[in-house]
């Protein structure tokens, strides 16, 4: 079982900055890739990126391509979305989530809210 808990979401102006964390605990091989979604209000959750967690290799969506970017550091258990260029429509609660293959995503956490005002 993985357990996950985001934080480092706020409110800030469009163009700033901001760094996402997921601290992951609990058995890593349930952690073969972590990633981030996000939900905007009155949307479905969408996909931001993953990185496999062996590896280090990321992905991020198209949609964020060149402003966001996904590390971890496996010491401190930790995966990062960082988010630069933050535009309004980035505003929405950001989801940590980690799956044991590549076709699934099996645990999340509670989400932090990004708030990305104009």
């Amino acid at each position: 079982q993985v357990q996950l808990v985001e934080s480092g979401g706020g409110s800030v102006q469009a163009g700033e900055s901001l760094t996402l964390s997921c601290a992951a605990s609990g058995r890593t091989i349930s952690r073969y890739r972590m990633g981030w979604f996000r939900q905007a209000p009155g949307k479905e959750r969408a996909f931001v990126g993953s990185i496999f967690w062996g590896t280090g290799r990321s992905y991020v969506d198209e949609s964020v391509k060149g402003r966001f970017s996904i590390s971890r550091d496996n010491a401190q258990n930790t995966m990062y979305l960082q988010m630069n260029s933050l535009k309004p429509e980035d505003t929405g609660v950001y989801y940590c989530t980690s799956g044991s293959s590549a076709s699934s995503w099996n645990m999340w956490g509670q989400g932090t809210q990004v708030t990305v005002s104009s």
